[in-house]
């Protein structure tokens, strides 16, 4: 563990810290931010109301328009002469997110990223090779400042260039890999295609996110690479990766509950859920001094988990992400998250993990096509076992998801690799 007093806090000591840290937060977005003032009085609710942390449930949500609708700064809660970075999304379906950071800001996310990066076995002797992108997107430098806090080797290689990233690996001597599941999926594939022995490389584990990915996709990594897969859960509105991670007992991403407190809610009613559902994860910030936010709606779905872990730490544990309640599709009344598919998939084991699901309307009728890639022996194959794979992923999509699809097998490097996060869905309905 890189923090043991922190990371293994009793409970009754944990709350009154977050309570504590709650009730400042709420003090100063109700003083120095307009936006929630004016719903606070909207709701009839004021900070001093707050005498528990349940009382929480009483707050109005912010959702990710909340930061559209006040861009760039309108929801700061320091002067900008305080403001020392500024991070933002891509902006790709409207105006972007902007967020901003302290140098008490940045102290924090180093070291919540110290402590994912620990507990994937890093320390001041690793060589940690960063492949998630730099720039504005939070990723890179997210982890970036975890590596230099536990003192380790930093190789901020960013995305891109892979057969350069795998030779870097190999001479550079990368003992842990950050990136997105799907690139490292990629690197994967670079590493058969160069013909690099593993046993030149000397990579133990991986910190993998910014997408939702299953466990078959971390047994499929855990294999081809091979390493420790490991799940690392954030998201720029709340302060960038590092939100939660896994340990080595791979049961649930650890919630750093000392700087963010978690709810579970029904997506459709806002309704608070107890442990144990499967719901929709609502996060506020207890120690954010630009961008504090309250009930910040992530759309991810996922379940919490209280019980102490393996590893002896006791914040509460996520599991994976298994979607979001927002880009979940609906087809002919059936929820279906990409994520399932991928499970179905890679349990069959006779295709390759890339896959891509079109979805589409004719008539009155909802379709979904979904394409997999499959290995070169399997498409070269004879076209009757091309027939009854199709025949077994159609029957496996129609039992377990309760929905008919259209299955077309492509032959490999069909589907467009990615090096950010994965685009597994093309939505024509939208167009």
């Amino acid at each position: 563990m890189w923090n043991p007093k922190r990371e293994t806090m009793k409970r009754e000591e944990l709350e009154k810290m977050q309570f504590l840290r709650l009730k400042q937060t709420l003090e100063s977005v109700y003083q120095l931010v307009p936006h929630y003032r004016k719903k606070f009085q909207e709701k009839g609710v004021e900070p001093g109301d707050i005498r528990s942390l349940e009382d929480i449930a009483s707050l109005p949500f912010t959702i990710k328009d909340d930061l559209r609708d006040n861009y760039p700064y309108g929801l700061f809660a320091t002067p900008m002469d305080e403001v020392v970075r500024i991070h933002s999304s891509s902006g790709t379906t409207g105006i972007p997110t902007v967020v901003g950071y302290t140098r008490g800001d940045l102290e924090v996310w180093s070291e919540i990223m110290a402590r994912t990066l620990a507990a994937a076995g890093g320390n001041h002797e690793s060589v940690i090779h960063i492949a998630y992108g730099y720039g504005l997107f939070t990723g890179g430098l997210g982890v970036h400042y975890g590596a230099e806090k536990i003192g380790g080797t930093v190789v901020p290689i960013s995305g891109g260039h892979s057969k350069r990233q795998i030779r870097m690996m190999k001479d550079l001597g990368t003992t842990l890999l950050a990136c997105t599941p799907s690139y490292a999926l990629q690197l994967a594939e670079t590493i058969e295609e160069m013909g690099v022995d593993h046993r030149d490389l000397q990579l133990k584990s991986g910190v993998f996110g910014a997408e939702p990915w299953s466990e078959n996709m971390r047994r499929v990594l855990e294999e081809k690479l091979p390493i420790d897969a490991l799940d690392i859960y954030g998201l720029s509105e709340i302060i960038g990766p590092g939100v939660s991670y896994e340990c080595m007992a791979k049961d649930g991403l650890h919630i750093n509950e000392d700087h963010f407190l978690p709810e579970l809610i029904d997506p459709q009613t806002g309704e608070v859920l107890p442990d144990g559902s499967t719901g929709e994860l609502v996060i506020t910030t207890l120690s954010k001094e630009t961008l504090p936010v309250i009930r910040y709606r992530t759309r991810d779905i996922t379940t919490l988990k209280r019980e102490k872990c393996s590893c002896g730490r006791t914040h509460v544990r996520m599991d994976k992400v298994s979607g979001r309640s927002d880009d979940m599709l609906i087809i002919r009344g059936v929820n279906v998250f990409p994520s399932q598919v991928e499970s179905i998939l890679l349990n069959m084991g006779k295709t390759e993990p890339h896959y891509l699901l079109v979805v589409d309307r004719k008539g009155n009728l909802d379709t979904l096509e979904v394409w997999v890639e499959v290995s070169e022996e399997m498409f070269s194959d004879k076209i009757r076992g091309m027939e009854e794979l199709e025949r077994l992923i159609h029957e496996e999509i129609n039992s377990i998801l309760g929905v008919s699809a259209e299955i077309k097998l492509v032959e490999p490097k069909t589907i467009e690799r990615s090096q950010g996060k994965a685009q597994r869905v093309i939505d024509k309905r939208k167009q």
